[in-house]
């Protein structure tokens, strides 16, 4: 019971935080309306409309990989309050207190998915309302599980390197080095059926790549690029890693 308590404490402390920050939540928002206003709207001009047959337009087909992007660069760098909850002696509390390290890493990565649903939540009210996104149950369910599968193993990525790593500016340049590639690797922005094969290797390796196609088809009705029962085993099997050796780092790390 009392790691029930623990793991349940770490999670209502983090989601409090989130909502009690409102600057926090709008700021989170403004990134990717800004690429599904300004982006979608410039490139999706020259590309005219029904886009790859989505019955939409640009905006329309990058959606879903803004919703990964969302769950990307939120959840990455979810590890950098880590690092600042070692600098004010935070980390120090709670690891004194009678739980294990692997209950301080899960009551992390609830409380980072509960902040990153919400986001989504109202990423795809405003898909639905402004930018032309029709939602059925069974598309709106599949989508929360696969963005879900996704921010489990984004934020346990960022733990990992928020445990191994003591300073924000050194965390900031790796996240950086790690965050672009994966984006722009996924196919979020373009289809990556017409790549040429040197640089659709390189997207076959980025597990995001799969999160973006499960979306794509599960919200527009796209046929998969890879088959949506390889999306589905990527995801989990990269969730799994990741949870695998976040959960190490934390045993191991250094306060």
């Amino acid at each position: 019971m009392g790691e029930l308590n623990g793991l349940y404490a770490l999670w209502y402390r983090e989601a409090k935080v989130f909502t009690r920050e409102i600057s926090r939540m709008i700021g989170s928002l403004v990134q990717p309306l800004m690429w599904l206003v300004i982006f979608g709207t410039g490139l999706g001009s020259a590309l005219g409309g029904n886009f790859l047959g989505t019955g939409g337009s640009y905006q329309t087909y990058i959606f879903p990989g803004i919703l990964a992007m969302t769950v990307l660069f939120g959840s990455l760098f979810f590890g950098l309050y880590i690092i600042m909850d070692k600098r004010v002696d935070f980390l120090k509390e709670v690891l004194v207190a009678p739980l294990s390290r692997t209950t301080i890493f899960f009551g992390k990565v609830l409380g980072g998915s509960t902040d990153g649903v919400i986001q989504i939540a109202i990423l795809m009210l405003l898909g639905a309302l402004f930018f032309g996104i029709h939602f059925t149950f069974y598309s709106l369910v599949l989508s929360i599980i696969i963005v879900l599968i996704l921010m489990v193993s984004i934020i346990s990525l960022g733990l990992t390197f928020g445990a191994i790593m003591s300073s924000p500016e050194g965390f900031g340049l790796v996240i950086t080095f790690v965050i672009f590639p994966l984006f722009f690797l996924s196919g979020a922005l373009f289809p990556v059926k017409s790549l040429p094969s040197w640089l659709f290797a390189f997207v076959a390796i980025n597990p995001v790549s799969y999160a973006v196609d499960a979306l794509r088809s599960t919200i527009l009705g796209i046929p998969s690029s890879f088959g949506l029962a390889l999306d589905f085993a990527v995801l989990i099997g990269f969730a799994v890693a990741m949870v695998i050796i976040g959960t190490e780092a934390f045993k191991r790390m250094k306060i």
